[in-house]
């Protein structure tokens, strides 16, 4: 059973940084297209980032460009979320996301192609 643990949320005031980590387990070593996706109340969830197997490709959304920046490490089984210039309208409960099996990352990061989830972490930015 595949399980991931996501860390390094908290709170920061605007022009900050945090960096997030999500801990895989249940994997040899960490495969597939894996992203990171975020939620506020109300709304629907959505894809911030991912990133391919080799690292070699990475998608982010226009909110974020420029700014976040995904990347993995598969001998650790650790995904990671460095972001940066934090704003307020950064603040959600962040997810990681894998998909299943070895399955290359779609054009863009939607729910549905992800079938193991953590259980969010908060970030919260203040102005």
């Amino acid at each position: 059973q595949v399980q991931l643990v996501e860390s390094g949320g908290g709170s920061v005031q605007a022009g900050g940084s945090l960096r997030l980590s999500c801990s895989a387990s249940g994997y040899g070593s960490l495969r597939g297209c894996m992203g990171w996706f975020r939620q506020t109340p109300g709304k629907e969830r959505e894809g911030v980032a991912q990133i391919s197997e080799s690292s070699r490709s990475a998608y982010y959304s226009e909110s974020v460009e420029g700014r976040f920046t995904i990347s993995r490490d598969n001998n650790k089984n650790t995904l990671y979320l460095q972001m940066t210039s934090l704003r307020p309208e950064d603040t959600a409960m962040y997810y990681c996301a894998a998909r299943r099996f070895a399955y290359g990352c779609s054009p863009r990061p939607v729910v549905p192609d992800f079938t193991f989830w953590g259980q969010g972490i908060q970030v919260t930015v203040s102005s």
